[in-house]
């Protein structure tokens, strides 16, 4: 198997236990090696000792947010890509996102999960 084979490595940061891990079932069939942080604490701890190729990323967590994860991503100098999946639709929340390195936001609700899997496949290449 060549490098090109293997597919990269998202990281699912979900407190919605069924959510997570629907979205890790999907991504593994698509190819990627997904892991799922229950918490933004969790996300931390696991980026600070792991590469990924991308971060899905919910805003309204326990312990600490994904604007928290965000703001600390870019203490950090961080540039994995992140795409935001929240049931805040507000365009206030999807601008501030944005303004912290996210680059794409989904409102959970209205998104298929078939969808993600194609933005995330998109977003890679």
């Amino acid at each position: 198997m060549s490098k090109t084979d293997v597919k990269a490595k998202i990281l699912i940061v979900e407190d919605e236990k069924p959510l997570a891990r629907a979205l890790e079932l999907k991504l593994t069939r698509a190819g990627y090696t997904a892991i799922v942080a229950l918490n933004g604490e969790i996300a931390l701890e696991i980026l600070h000792k792991e590469k990924f190729g991308l971060i899905l990323l919910d805003l309204m967590m326990p312990k600490i947010d994904g604007f928290g994860v965000l703001e600390e991503m870019q203490k950090r100098s961080d540039k994995t890509p992140v795409i935001v999946l929240t049931n805040l639709s507000q365009k206030e929340d999807e601008q501030r996102a944005t303004s912290l390195g996210a680059k794409d936001f989904f409102v959970k609700s209205n998104t298929p999960i078939a969808e993600i899997v194609k933005k995330v496949e998109k977003l890679l290449g």
